[in-house]
């Protein structure tokens, strides 16, 4: 695909750096760099090569700044189309000059995402692949980042293709049913399609169900820290963080406010959350930390709930207690450096059953550290020990198209199962395989397609 415009943007962060890019891409990309750029030595200007010159004023010719060019013919570029870069110093006034001057030959600002738009538009990338690009910038942990890697190499893709060509050739057995009777010897048995289309369910709904653990890997998940005053919340938060982010005294209510910090635990960007005690506030103020804790409690994909181990149980304890059974929880009994009064044959009846064991630690020490990430990491996903999906999907529109494509299977096995007439069984095939489609970008609508680059940022 041609696009009549030129486009220009600054490809890197905001601020002071060694390098800058500006990155230019359109059917006027060689246009400009003939009238901006000067190579030093003067010589050809190839494509997939780098050169080194100045970059000169299209108004005044004065030198605007020394700096280094690429240019990529269409369509062996990341958008499919001729594409300039400029690496300048990476100082944001000699940037905006640079760019001025790119403008002024006649590029537009590029919107958001439109590099990456243009990409997918001209089948540089598919719409999963497109996406990948964005969680790779956006990536917290390492497992996070492979994961959007193996995503933008394609990965995804060749599994859903995989499945749409189980679709197609279902497809094909049953449009021939249409025009031929079984007495022609055409096609295959209902018995058999039926057996197909239930393998195909079965792999959509397995990918379908790798969402949550793709999406934890991408979006994080939120960990409240809650207990009473003193029992070491703001301790362990500094123990996970491995600095001193809180404030730490034996002041009861010395934490008013949250404290908000993002760990990699196991993989997972854990979004730990330390709190104000719980307790009958003693003041207008207090009342408000204690307020804040609940609104983040009710948003929390898990909770952390500590217990002072060198002490039996309080009223208090036992309210909390009580009130948190509806979260995913974990029972950290801290001070284990202290000699012990809390037993866990306290806590049990307390408690719904399959709640994990309690872990002791001293958050002062470090001691049941490690335990207590592991078992974070087993709470969050719910099956302990169990490796990761070769292929996962990250985004809620993908497991929703998954299960749009499902759903019309199903009803053409149950209408096969029947005996609906192949025309209708067809129709809902047809719907499933525009459902599965959507994932990769062959039948996506076109405004989830702007919402989608609409998140990624300029220059990308």
């Amino acid at each position: 695909m041609t696009f009549g415009e030129t486009i220009a943007a600054i490809a890197t962060p905001t601020g002071i750096g060694g390098v800058g890019l500006i990155r230019i891409s359109g059917p006027t990309a060689r246009e400009i760099a003939q009238r901006l750029f000067r190579p030093l030595p003067p010589g050809n200007f190839l494509s997939h090569h780098l050169y080194h010159g100045k970059i000169i004023s299209p108004t005044t010719d004065a030198i605007l700044d020394e700096v280094l060019v690429a240019f990529f013919k269409g369509p062996h570029s990341y958008t499919g189309e001729d594409t300039l870069e400029i690496s300048c110093h990476g100082g944001p006034l000699i940037l905006r000059t640079v760019l001025e001057a790119v403008f002024q030959t006649g590029a537009r600002p590029a919107e958001r995402g439109e590099f990456t738009q243009r990409a997918f538009l001209n089948n540089r990338l598919d719409l999963a692949q497109a996406e990948a690009v964005l969680d790779i910038i956006n990536a917290k942990t390492r497992p996070g980042l492979a994961a959007a890697i193996d995503c933008l190499g394609g990965k995804l893709s060749e599994q859903v293709e995989a499945i749409r060509a189980e679709m197609i050739d279902l497809l094909a057995g049953i449009e021939a049913a249409i025009d031929f009777s079984e007495d022609d010897g055409v096609g295959e048995t209902s018995g058999e399609t039926l057996s197909r289309i239930s393998k195909v369910v079965g792999k959509i709904i397995a990918l379908a169900e790798t969402h949550r653990q793709g999406r934890i890997y991408r979006e994080g998940i939120g960990v409240v820290i809650a207990g009473r005053p003193n029992v070491g919340k703001s301790s362990l938060l500094n123990r996970l963080l491995g600095e001193n982010r809180a404030i730490v005294t034996p002041i009861p209510g010395t934490t008013r406010d949250f404290i908000e910090e993002t760990v990699d635990i196991g993989g997972i960007p854990v979004r730990l959350t330390d709190t104000a005690g719980l307790r009958p506030p003693e003041n207008a103020i207090e009342q408000a930390g204690i307020d804040l804790v609940w609104e983040r409690l009710k948003t929390a994909d898990a909770v952390l709930l500590l217990l002072d181990g060198s002490a039996d149980l309080t009223a208090d304890d036992q309210k909390l207690l009580k009130k948190m059974i509806s979260k995913p929880l974990l029972l950290v009994l801290n001070k284990s450096d202290l000699p012990q009064h809390l037993n866990e044959e306290s806590l049990r009846g307390l408690l719904p059953e399959g709640t994990p064991p309690a872990i002791r630690i001293s958050a002062k020490y470090g001691d049941g550290i490690d335990r207590l990430t592991s078992a974070l990491r087993d709470l969050l996903f719910a099956t302990p020990g169990e490796e990761s999906p070769k292929v996962m999907i990250a985004h809620l529109y993908q497991k929703t198209a998954l299960e749009k494509s499902a759903a019309g299977l199903v009803r053409a096995r149950s209408g096969l199962a029947n005996g609906l007439s192949p025309e209708f069984v067809a129709i809902e095939v047809h719907e499933a395989l525009d459902a599965l489609g959507e994932i990769i970008g062959r039948t996506t609508p076109e405004e989830v397609l702007n919402r989608i680059f609409a998140n990624f940022c300029i220059g990308k």
